[in-house]
């Protein structure tokens, strides 16, 4: 090739490459706290009444889905918070790392993983990510900074944004920190925006985990709805909307800078809603029907979460029902952003975007061909294996094996193990597998300052 021509040649592929930079997409996820998969004013399974409450109203969390999919059976990576915030970040089950045997030195390889903000930094060295509102890291005060992002509220846990205590209304109009939170966010993407640099943020509300704040006028509003059976505590009600106007000034503030067309949005929760509230009379078993149980239950009640994807290319008002959990995030973000490296083999997600992208794909890929949840140390040791319509639960101290088809019993009634003797052995073969190659914990275990540090 003459060398005029090489040149040339070599001008456009460099034209090419900075082009793709250029066009680096914006990433925001927004973890709320405790949110049950029926804690929204939105219809999760479609034809399924059961699956949103008739008396909390998040108009701007269906907004949010009328631009892009919901996922009727998304999941959060454990049944409890601390867990599944480590997991986010590095796309791993908790089974690879808090419920490990090895906890004197877990903690310091786990620093040492792809996060999110590394990853992204890698593929386009521009991005810069932040996380505003609960960090949670507890145990071993893992830092943000540590992880990779560039700001942050730094150590944070349920006490910052009001913990366990009387409630009531919130002091100085801000319930749970939610417009301090929201504040911050809009101030972070307005400050890229204009530096022309993509970002990452990562908006994790305190609300609506305990204790319950909110805004007074919001409750005067509540006292006019109309309760229903499973829902009808004003004050929760309330705090729930005070969140949601806070994610609506969120979607407002992306619009006004004009970047939804570049701007991937993550929804869901960090795990299931709670079974009771205190000082609050309970009139049915569980506040999460149909769902059985709620959080620190690997049932549905517990690990079922509102899940919402939307952004460029995604099909608006759309309804996914493939499985999905919080461990794909970091690989979707990766294929969206145009990673090159592989990702770790420790990576238990898989992207997304195909099934984003492509209204025909309905399988996600990942290293394995089913969803782990597992916990144990200072918990009731307990794990759960969904592969297909099929999902097996095992309590550890008793050796007990329940099998479910999730596709015919939502609300897990109907045990199946003694019917599908095969089908609970394999499950529970692949599932005793996979927690013995990580070397995680099937026991209960742990001195009461592990139980203290580790409570929720």
């Amino acid at each position: 090739m003459p060398k005029p021509l090489q040149l040339l040649f070599a001008l456009l592929l460099l034209v090419g490459s900075m082009d793709a930079i250029a066009k680096s997409p914006n990433f925001v996820v927004i973890l709320t706290d405790d949110q049950s998969w029926i804690g929204t004013s939105l219809e999760f399974a479609p034809g399924d009444d059961r699956s949103r409450s008739h008396y909390f109203k998040t108009p701007n969390i269906e907004r949010l889905a009328s631009a892009g999919t919901r996922f009727s059976q998304g999941y959060a990576p454990a049944p409890y918070c601390c867990p599944t915030r480590r997991s986010l970040l590095i796309g791993q089950t908790p089974a690879r790392h808090i419920y490990q045997k090895d906890q004197a030195n877990w903690t310091k390889a786990y620093r040492q993983q792809l996060s999110i903000p590394r990853m992204l930094k890698t593929a386009d060295p521009r991005y810069r990510s932040a996380h505003f509102g609960k960090w949670d890291m507890r145990f071993d005060d893992v830092t943000p900074k540590e992880m990779g992002y560039d700001k942050s509220d730094g150590l944070t846990g349920n006490g910052t944004g009001g913990g366990k205590g009387s409630g009531g209304p919130s002091a100085k109009d801000d319930p749970k920190l939610i417009w301090e939170i929201t504040e911050k966010a809009n101030a972070f993407m307005k400050e890229q925006v204009d530096a022309d640099r993509p970002f990452f943020l990562q908006v994790s509300h305190y609300a609506v985990h305990l204790d319950i704040f909110y805004r007074e006028e919001t409750l005067k509003e509540v006292n006019g709805w109309t309760p229903e059976a499973r829902h009808d505590y004003p004050a929760f009600a309330a705090m729930t909307h005070d969140m949601d106007n806070g994610i609506g000034l969120l979607l407002d503030r992306i619009e006004a800078l004009d970047i939804q067309d570049s701007t991937y949005i993550f929804f869901l929760s960090d795990n299931g809603g709670r079974k009771s509230f205190p000082n609050h009379e309970q009139t049915i078993p569980t506040l999460n029907q149909p769902l059985r149980d709620g959080k620190g239950s690997v049932y549905e009640g517990g690990i079922r979460v509102p899940f919402i994807v939307s952004g460029p290319g995604i099909e608006s008002n759309a309804v996914s029902m493939t499985p999905i959990t919080g461990l794909d995030i970091l690989p979707t973000l990766a294929d969206l952003a145009g990673y090159a490296r592989p990702l770790p083999k420790t990576i238990d997600g898989g992207s997304l975007k195909p099934l984003l992208i492509d209204k025909t794909a309905s399988n996600v890929a990942r290293p394995n061909p089913f969803l782990i949840f597992h916990q144990a140390v200072a918990r009731k040791a307990e794990s759960a294996i969904i592969e297909g319509d099929y999902k097996l639960v095992k309590t550890w101290v008793t050796g007990k094996l329940e099998l479910f088809d999730l596709s015919k019993d939502l609300s897990e009634a109907k045990d199946l193990a003694f019917e599908l003797p095969e089908k609970t052995q394999k499950l529970h073969g692949k599932l005793v597998g996979f927690l013995e190659g990580v070397d995680a914990e099937t026991s209960r275990i742990g001195s009461k300052s592990e139980v203290y540090q580790l409570s929720e």
